[in-house]
């Protein structure tokens, strides 16, 4: 099988029953996505796929092939992090790390999201072309990520100073 996991074409020969998340920790050693729940409730196994968020733990590694598979790995560098983890680091975003990368991939999807148009629960015009980035949208788009430790408000503002208040237009800052 063919992937293209943080910017490197990778062959694999795996079982077609395999997680992507398996095959990012247990094959590629790519140990950012965490093992929470297994079971897509926790939001710690999130990665992207073509910029997209998703579950890495419910999702078959075979259906991702050849699909630009993004982790907390492949975000910023050593000595120059992405403009969103620097922001975890100053607003305290995190306090053990363990569900740190899940929420940086998604608040990256969740912005993603807002750029294509995607309602949320509690979007008031569900037929809007774009959302800005509310609280309550904010909110809402990230509770499928938890943080045991309740850095919530450190998350928010880590968000909410990586990419204000309207999201919905590209930014520069976004870039990896």
């Amino acid at each position: 099988m063919h992937f293209l996991i943080n910017g490197d074409e990778v062959e694999l020969d795996l079982d077609p029953r395999t997680s992507l998340l398996d095959l990012l920790r247990e094959q590629r050693h790519l140990f950012g996505a965490k093992k929470g729940c297994n079971q897509g409730a926790c939001g710690a196994c999130t990665v992207l796929v073509d910029g997209t968020r998703i579950n890495s733990c419910l999702a078959l590694a075979v259906q991702y092939q050849d699909r630009e598979i993004t982790t907390i790995e492949g975000l910023g560098a050593p000595g120059q992090l992405h403009p969103l983890q620097a922001a975890f680091v100053e607003h305290d975003g995190f306090q053990c790390g363990y569900c740190t990368p899940g929420q940086i991939c998604s608040a990256l999807g969740m912005v993603h999201e807002l750029k294509c148009g995607v309602p949320s629960y509690v979007s008031e015009a569900m037929s809007a072309e774009t959302f800005a980035l509310t609280d309550a949208e904010l909110r809402e788009r990230m509770s499928g990520n938890l943080c045991r430790c309740g850095a919530y408000n450190g998350i928010v503002d880590a968000i909410k100073d990586t990419f204000g208040t309207a999201s919905t237009e590209p930014d520069a800052r976004e870039v990896a």
